[in-house]
């Protein structure tokens, strides 16, 4: 057989072998009913309706309500809202319909000043959080901190999970992990089908492997504590660090941290990777929250860890989480990823962005459009759920929220009879 007849003849086999694989794939994943799961990270109208119901979909953990609510007064206000960005002046609710907003609130001086739902959701919808869910995670490390379970960020994050022995996470310090510099060999590329991140949502989510089996099993590319480099896995294992030392789930432990002293309103749910005793919450995603708890939470971290006289996170933990404190963890200039646009002027800390400014502002990120952003100087937090398919617009976004802050404190400065 000549060199391109047996060529000819490796194509035809690699294809069938291909075809092969993929429909036994495919009778599998309908076998198993889970084709509502595959649509719901893939196909947008379906996105829509799950990302405020996500626990339907996935197996997850229950967040119990507080006992003892805390609801805030509402004085809303019809916010005529403009913004620029690159030079161009754009209107809010044009921004809200272009980025497939499913909800926003906005608090300002502990009310809520603006509140509005699309898409059939309400204020009782749980938006599910990518990973916003990784600033949660960072506060449960905090507060374990404050309680003595962990002896400082500087001790290596194996010497409490032993799973993460001879894994890339060996030689990897707690707030290695905390500022994404673990220098774990992890591909994060949403637009690949082939990366890391899809392969672990395809395995875990579809056909139901250990989340916890990634940290435990990646590798190293360089030494921690070198460079930026923003993946999941990191927080996954932070997870697994906080479920050792507290020797509960993430579930039971937010719920008896935050939950409960924040007096949220609402049952959250964490999607977990099976259901029973042994399952393992996706520390990096998936919690489900309604839009006035996640305020909640900002609220707090805006108060630097107070909540009306009850100390919930130490100060240090909080004033150490939102100030970059490396070099490369100011992500501009030279030290700006390649993924990111050339306008990007943010920086990172403890499972947190922090924009550039001198407003002090911070904010969680979540991909496909969540938003937990928290201006100090202007006692303003916003909250924004959405199902946008464009991963690159978070500086546009925040420019949205300085536009927003701005119109609120141009309606305070009214002269009186004017203004709320």
């Amino acid at each position: 057989m000549n060199p391109s007849a047996r060529s000819r003849t490796a194509r035809r086999f690699g294809l069938t072998v291909g075809v092969l694989i993929i429909a036994v794939v495919a009778i599998w994943i309908w076998h198993f009913d889970v084709p509502e799961r595959l649509l719901t990270l893939m196909h947008q109208p379906t996105q829509i309706r799950n990302f405020q119901r996500l626990q339907e979909v996935f197996p997850s953990r229950m967040v119990r309500r507080s006992p003892a609510p805390f609801r805030f007064e509402r004085s809303l206000e019809d916010l005529d809202v403009t913004y620029r960005y690159h030079g161009k002046v754009s209107r809010l609710d044009e921004f809200l319909q272009r980025t497939t907003t499913l909800g926003l609130l906005v608090l300002k001086n502990d009310r809520i000043a603006y509140e509005r739902y699309f898409f059939g959701a309400t204020e009782e919808s749980r938006f599910t959080s990518w990973s916003v869910a990784k600033s949660f995670v960072s506060a449960l490390v905090g507060i374990a901190i404050d309680e003595r379970r962990i002896a400082g960020v500087d001790r290596p994050i194996a010497g409490y999970v032993p799973e993460l022995k001879h894994s890339g996470f060996e030689q990897a310090t707690i707030k290695d992990v905390l500022q994404m510099s673990s220098g774990v060999d992890f591909n994060e590329d949403y637009d690949s089908a082939f990366s890391d991140i899809s392969r672990m949502y395809l395995m875990s989510f579809l056909f139901g492997s250990r989340i916890n089996a990634y940290p435990a099993r990646v590798g190293s590319k360089r030494p921690p504590g070198e460079a930026f480099d923003y993946v999941s896995v990191n927080t996954q294992a932070l997870g697994m660090l906080v479920t050792h030392v507290t020797g509960k789930t993430l579930a039971a432990d937010l719920e008896e941290k935050l939950w409960w002293p924040l007096g949220m309103e609402g049952d959250a749910y964490w999607i977990t990777d099976r259901t029973g005793a042994d399952a393992m919450e996706y520390a990096f995603c998936c919690l489900n929250v309604t839009l006035r708890d996640y305020a909640k939470f900002g609220r707090l971290f805006l108060r630097k860890g107070d909540w009306n006289g009850e100390r919930i996170v130490s100060e240090k933990w909080v004033d150490e989480s939102l100030a970059p404190d490396k070099s490369y963890l100011r992500l501009t200039g030279p030290n700006r990823p390649e993924w990111a646009r050339p306008d990007w002027d943010i920086g990172y800390q403890y499972q947190w962005w922090v924009p550039a400014g001198d407003d002090g502002e911070f904010t969680g990120i979540g991909v496909w459009g969540q938003y937990l952003y928290v201006n100090p100087r202007a006692n303003v937090v916003i909250v924004k759920a959405s199902v946008d398919p464009d991963f690159d617009r978070d500086m546009e976004t925040i420019a949205a929220f300085r536009g927003i802050v701005t119109a609120l404190q141009a309606r305070r400065q009214a002269p009186y009879g004017q203004s709320e």
